[in-house]
């Protein structure tokens, strides 16, 4: 006599095959498609954040696009839209711009087995002082280029085994600008902000654990020059049970920036003068603005960088500190200039909104007091204008506001100006 059939269910919830739109078979157990679903989003928090990467989600191979060099453009195109946003640095422009079009090429014709020429990338360093536009050259570029691009900062990487986050979590912030997509990562750029952070503390090795500055520089090398590298997807400490992501970054090009605040004393004893200007003859004297100029990549050495490092940033650059002059360009001329997001903010309430010339004059005039670069004009900015933007939305009869010098100077002088000043 035959024995009753088993019947069949779902080893996991119990639903049997007929309460299941889908019952897949393994080799001693089924599971159903609801099952599955619940799989999927459990794999995708534990390891990913829950978000799978693209490598995993069935619509990765739609969503990888085709690298090809957009609209055809040219290292005059790629400065030329950066002169929109960016104003003055001709010389850094310039230099990021052939380094990202030269980018560009290595991607579009990539190195065959056998070729006696093959072109290496060569990554990046920029020095200047704060708010004259390192992180502003990057932020635009990125709104240009078409491959992925990510911004990540220094001071919070340590070596590995100690409190803070692992080197590779630079690429961790790539992945997850271009979504996971490997393939797409790997033709991306990063640049690196406060790289002047983990300079170490003397010219000499350390003889101790500098987990935040030398020993980073180290964990550095292999990946600036073009390595495999175990990525964890969602940055942090690497533990074992975490999944990691393996990327190349052979094609990935590197831009470090720094303040390196205090280079020009280094310079001006390479060069036997002075920083502050004084000299017995008048005509050699080198102004301390001046001193950028004239940095190499010995300076950077003195100054804490480790010179394995340097040998992988072979192209160092300047920005000139910001003068009178540009301070005013920089308040009027840009697409997206501070004046301009004010007369947008005003606009929307109905009023239009005029600057007198004067008025820009002594704008740019107090930001040179603070010292702050270009970002002292934002607060400068804010000052003049929290009044105005507090009072105005609303006031029905008022349809044109104009702000003079003598408005301006009434809303920072006894206050936020005064206190900086006797600081």
């Amino acid at each position: 006599m035959r024995g009753k059939r088993q019947e069949v269910h779902c080893s996991f919830c119990g639903r049997d095959k007929g309460e299941a739109l889908v019952l897949v078979a393994g080799l001693s157990s089924h599971i159903c498609e609801i099952c599955v679903e619940q799989a999927q989003e459990i794999v995708a928090e534990e390891l990913y954040g829950g978000m799978m990467p693209a490598a995993v989600q069935p619509e990765a191979e739609e969503t990888t696009k085709e690298f090809k060099l957009p609209k055809n453009i040219t290292p005059r195109d790629i400065k030329k839209h950066l002169d929109q946003y960016v104003i003055g640095q001709h010389q850094a422009k310039k230099i990021i711009s052939v380094a990202v079009y030269n980018h560009y090429k290595r991607l579009m014709h990539p190195a065959e087995i056998g070729d006696e020429v093959q072109i290496e990338k060569s990554n990046i360093l920029l020095v200047g002082r704060t708010g004259t536009g390192k992180t502003l050259l990057a932020k635009t570029i990125a709104k240009f280029l078409d491959v992925p691009f990510s911004i990540v900062d220094a001071t919070v990487f340590t070596q590995a085994g100690y409190v803070g986050e692992d080197v590779e979590s630079i690429l961790s912030r790539l992945l997850q600008v271009c979504n996971y997509d490997v393939e797409s990562a790997q033709r991306g750029i990063v640049y690196i902000d406060e790289m002047d952070k983990v300079a170490r503390k003397s010219d000499n090795p350390s003889i101790t654990r500098d987990v935040s500055g030398e020993g980073v520089q180290q964990a550095m090398l292999k990946m600036l020059e073009g390595t495999d590298v175990m990525v964890p997807p969602q940055g942090g400490r690497k533990h074992p049970e975490q999944k990691l992501v393996k990327v190349n970054t052979e094609n990935i090009l590197f831009i470090c920036g720094g303040a390196f605040d205090g280079i020009e004393k280094v310079i001006a004893r390479r060069m036997n003068s002075k920083v502050i200007g004084f000299g017995s003859n008048k005509d050699e004297r080198i102004e301390e603005e001046d001193l950028l100029k004239y940095v190499s990549h010995k300076d950077i050495r003195r100054f804490g960088m480790i010179p394995e490092l340097i040998g992988r940033l072979p192209v160092v650059t300047y920005l000139k500190p910001l003068d009178l002059e540009a301070m005013k360009s920089i308040l009027t001329e840009p697409k997206n200039s501070l004046l301009k997001q004010y007369q947008h903010l005003f606009r929307l309430e109905g009023i239009n909104l005029t600057f007198a010339p004067d008025v820009i004059e002594y704008l740019a005039e107090t930001a040179l007091e603070y010292e702050l670069g270009a970002r002292g004009l934002r607060s400068i900015c804010e000052a003049v204008m929290t009044d105005a933007m507090f009072e105005m939305p609303g006031m029905k009869d008022v349809k044109h506001f104009t702000i003079d010098r003598a408005y301006a100077k009434s809303k920072l002088e006894g206050g936020m100006l005064e206190m900086l000043r006797a600081a």
